[in-house]
């Protein structure tokens, strides 16, 4: 089984953006009202249709409202990415910490409201 999330939105061009000059995302496929994306190292995809579009059934034209999802990237080496996107003037909505269950991450959010959590597993503290 593949998983790949789709998030309707007016802003393609702008994600498209985001996603390759920031993170580093290539594209597998696009057209004028679809845009699909993979992770470097290809190990997952993300999918961006326009709303309202004719040759989708009304189930996948609702706008995404830009709140109440996230992603989640685990990377070998979390402090590095959060230098280099400190370095494109990316926007960082939590800084670079340590939680008690084991990650160790920061937040950004894509130009959709989506919030990215990136980060590091390194085990939880021990007592």
């Amino acid at each position: 089984m593949k998983l790949n999330a789709g998030i309707v939105t007016s802003k393609l061009a702008e994600t498209k953006t985001f996603y390759t000059d920031i993170l580093g995302f290539g594209v597998s496929f696009e057209n004028d009202f679809y845009l699909l994306l993979h992770t470097p190292g290809k190990q997952a995809e993300l999918s961006f249709l326009l709303p309202g579009h004719a040759s989708q059934q009304p189930l996948f034209q609702p706008v995404f409202q830009g709140q109440g999802m996230y992603l989640t990237i685990e990377v070998e080496d979390v402090d590095l990415i959060y230098e280099e996107l400190k370095k494109k003037k990316v926007e960082i909505k939590v800084e670079i910490r340590n939680e008690p269950w084991g990650d160790r991450h920061f937040a950004i959010t894509d130009p959709n409201g989506i919030a990215i959590d990136i980060v590091k597993y390194t085990g939880p503290e021990k007592p």
